[in-house]
């Protein structure tokens, strides 16, 4: 089960981080995901961190804003974002799995003014 947190409503050019917490999967083993879905859009990737090599791919609209990090201590995942814009506003989902994305939070909201 996964568990996003940390959305929340921000002005543009602010930073907000979201968190994925998972409990019965080990995010090490996982490659782990985020995505967004905005009002009326279908939803779309955003950033990923590979399993074991913490090797990481975004999305060109988020390159160089965000940043995708895992901390297995913690098993959480988490998505820093900068340089925020009203384009990112969303509902952010993170997703966990080996080939595919198997298992999904409940999403949280990010919503940012202009």
């Amino acid at each position: 089960q996964l568990q996003a947190s940390g959305g929340g409503l921000m002005q543009a050019g602010g930073s907000l981080r979201l968190s994925c917490a998972a409990s019965g999967l080990t995010f090490s083993a996982h490659a782990v995901a985020w995505f967004r879905q905005a009002a009326g859009k279908e939803r779309e990737f955003v950033a990923s961190i590979r399993r074991i090599v913490s090797f990481a791919d975004y999305a060109e609209s988020v390159k160089g804003r965000f940043t995708i990090s895992r901390d297995n201590a913690k098993n959480t995942v988490s998505l820093q974002m900068n340089s925020l814009k009203p384009e990112d506003t969303a509902v952010y989902y993170c997703a966990a799995g080996l080939s595919a994305y198997d298992f999904w939070g409940q999403g949280t909201q990010v919503t940012v003014s202009s």
